[in-house]
């Protein structure tokens, strides 16, 4: 495998971009630290969150950062549990560090995050692999741990907290353009979808101090940031208040309210208009018209949604324990246009070939992404975890060439659904946060409008972060391509 260096897509075994899985690596520091850290962070966006987190804590015990795994005294894999296939990515590229570990036994490798959680101590001692495992709630230990590698000891601590939500800590942006920044609102998910390894990797929900998340968004915008997305597990399911949360009680005692999602995102929108706000995940069993209306409250608020339907037929819905049937689900999307228009942007996440799902129930999954018209989506066929519901309780029972088939019949329906919607934006003006140049061209700068498009135009020497008005003159399934104009003068 190559060295990695920014980002890179690692195909799953559907073999298609759609599905997907984005690796990134910590770029250099260095600000005189003795010792260097090196991550590599896998699968979701609250991964990359907490590799954020961890730097900042190995920052403070003496740690710069290295792109280069080679220069590295410590190295993180920051893991996924995901799909078997995250884990095999993951195995394969320990197999590589432990090469390097020969030459140079000193180095240390230690697995973070969900993988870290499942496997725990079979890392260290079966396998033999790592030297220090750490689950996604011990990162406070981080210190302590590498210390006790350095002792020539294996260290281990995948303690799971009903508390632990990293408020306090400031996180190293690590891959950070400067303009967009990811905050972490709560951990941990009550959600027992039945496919999902989640809550026995991430433990229960808990919602972090609201007044945390609006002090460092309002640093990073200081700091000149002009995008945050809010990450859970469950966004919608965010509940604060200080009976609840104990140590804020105590610390905010004249505070009684209780704090739910849509009044997190009125905060946050407020710390200032040119600070744009996006959110990531909802789930359609908890997402709210009082949602919904403040972001039609709240121009910087964006006009976009990921809302994960996983299948569009109900009895499969209900194996899957997602609490919610294709009625319910329609009513949400139908919520959503009805409040927020035709124009505001939908993307979900799509299962094939779950236990038992015959041909008509595929067929449902296409007609539903039919009704909702999605813009984008995550697409996977079913991959079997150890110690789910699923697991326990279903067999894996549909052929895996019936799988990738009907994964590859719903790859086929979201571009032709992306075309369709990214069309219906030629001809339009969108206002678009400039993330920087193009990845194939430097004569060509790129950002996103409202609804999480990204719009391509060229380079007239905008600085990134700034906004501007492109009028969209084509497209294709993935990308806007247009042109700056001024709406008063150009049209």
């Amino acid at each position: 495998m190559k060295n990695l260096i920014d980002d890179i897509s690692i195909l799953d075994d559907s073999q298609t971009e759609e599905a997907c899985e984005t690796v990134k690596v910590s770029k250099k520091t260095n600000t005189g630290k003795e010792r260097k850290l090196y991550i590599e962070s896998y699968g979701c966006q609250m991964n990359f969150s907490d590799s954020e987190i961890v730097s900042s804590i190995m920052s403070e015990n003496g740690f710069d950062t290295t792109s280069e795994f080679k220069e590295a005294d410590v190295i993180f894999l920051n893991t996924c549990s995901i799909r078997e296939k995250a884990e095999q990515t993951v195995r394969a590229r320990l197999s590589q560090f432990n090469t390097i570990k020969k030459e140079r036994p000193e180095m240390m490798i230690g697995v973070l995050g969900c993988m870290a959680e499942r496997l725990k101590s079979k890392l260290l001692d079966e396998e033999k692999i790592v030297d220090l495992v750490v689950g996604p709630d011990a990162y406070r230990d981080l210190p302590n741990l590498v210390e006790k590698v350095d002792d020539g000891q294996k260290a281990v601590n995948t303690f799971l907290s009903r508390e632990e939500t990293y408020a306090d800590i400031s996180p190293v942006r690590l891959n950070s353009n400067g303009v967009t920044a990811l905050i972490s609102i709560m951990r941990g998910c009550d959600n027992m979808c039945s496919f999902c390894v989640v809550p026995f990797t991430r433990g229960r929900e808990r919602s972090r101090d609201p007044y945390s998340i609006v002090k460092e968004a309002e640093d990073l915008f200081n700091k000149g940031f002009k995008e945050v997305t809010l990450l859970g597990q469950n966004v919608d399911s965010y509940k604060w208040s200080p009976e609840v949360n104990n140590k804020a009680k105590l610390e905010r005692s004249n505070i009684s309210e209780i704090i739910n999602f849509a009044n997190l995102l009125e905060m946050v929108a407020k710390v200032s208009p040119e600070l744009r706000v996006r959110f990531s995940t909802s789930h359609p069993k908890d997402i709210t018209d009082e949602v919904l209306y403040t972001i039609k409250k709240y121009e910087n608020i964006c006009n976009y949604i990921h809302l994960p339907v996983q299948s569009g037929n109900s009895r499969v819905l209900e194996l899957m324990n997602r609490t919610y049937t294709r009625e319910w689900y329609i009513n949400r999307v139908d919520a959503i246009r009805e409040i927020l228009g035709d124009d505001c942007g939908i993307s979900s996440d799509m299962i094939t070939g779950f236990c038992s799902e015959t041909e008509e129930e595929h067929k449902d999954t296409l007609t539903l992404m039919d009704y909702a018209k999605y813009d984008f989506s995550y697409m996977f066929f079913y991959s079997e975890r150890p110690g789910t519901l699923a697991e326990k309780k279903y067999e894996d029972d549909i052929p895996l060439e019936i799988k990738k088939r009907r994964l590859s019949e719903v790859i086929a329906k979201q571009k032709e659904l992306s075309l369709e919607r990214n069309l219906r934006d030629v001809g339009k003006i969108h206002k678009v946060l400039i993330e920087g140049t193009s990845k194939r061209s430097q004569e060509q700068l790129q950002g996103r409008n409202t609804a999480n498009k990204v719009v391509i135009f060229d380079n007239n020497g905008l600085p990134k972060g700034s906004y501007t008005n492109v009028l969209v003159t084509e497209c294709n399934s993935a990308t806007l391509f247009g042109k700056v104009v001024d709406q008063e003068n150009d049209l």
